[in-house]
């Protein structure tokens, strides 16, 4: 299946299956998959138990990693016009810092991010799968990681706030934003038929808000 697009964003906060899904598209689509290895942070376990004591070590890996991770990647010069899919965005970085920064090292933070962000390429969209904090929890609870079983609404709904928040004031890249409510696309073929004939549209103007009742075909 042709994609419309050359480098595609899935977004979405903690939860929302957005690497489960960028792997059924990318091989449905033949495209070049990025994938986070969250896991290999190595302050990530303690940040979940101690927060204020890890956050700045926590985001400062992330970064490093996002960023050597997309530089490693073809995207600009893409002479095979290769598809990219990827399971986040880089500016996802500096929205999670700000959201658990603050002070001295949240305007450390910026500064570095500010050097290394323009290097990078942007996604041509953004997909973001959006499910309520409540429903989240719930998720994250059946897969069972060990260190996010502490994770309060509280924390999922300031996450999903930087987010909008950002989304809001971007201009110059497409946003479509998908209520992913009652969805199982890991599981549910119809279900992964619907997101599927969503990525595969054109879309213009800032952002998109789609639910199931949108589509006709999906009732």
């Amino acid at each position: 299946m042709e994609l419309p697009y050359r480098f595609i964003c899935i977004e979405g906060n903690i939860g929302t299956g957005k690497t489960t899904l960028c792997r059924k598209l990318a091989n449905i689509c033949n495209a070049e998959l990025i994938l986070e290895e969250f896991t290999d942070n190595p302050f990530l376990e303690n940040f979940y138990a101690s927060p204020e004591r890890y956050a700045l070590q926590v985001e400062l890996f992330f970064l490093s990693e996002r960023y050597k991770q997309l530089k490693s990647y073809p995207i600009n010069n893409n002479l095979l016009n290769t598809a990219f899919i990827s399971d986040y965005i880089f500016i996802k970085s500096l929205l999670f810092a700000s959201h658990n920064l603050s002070g001295d090292e949240l305007l450390l933070f910026r500064r570095l991010f500010d050097i290394v962000a323009p290097t990078l390429p942007q996604p041509e969209i953004i997909f973001y799968i959006h499910r309520k904090p409540v429903e989240l929890l719930e998720l994250i609870r059946k897969r069972s990681r060990t260190f996010e079983q502490g994770i309060q609404q509280e924390y999922l709904k300031g996450i999903e706030e930087s987010y909008f928040h950002y989304f809001n004031k971007l201009t110059k890249i497409p946003i479509v934003v998908i209520d992913s409510k009652g969805l199982d696309f890991e599981n549910s073929e119809e279900d992964f038929r619907y997101i599927l004939e969503i990525i595969s549209k054109p879309y213009t103007g800032k952002i998109t808000y789609l639910t199931r009742e949108d589509n006709p075909l999906f009732g």
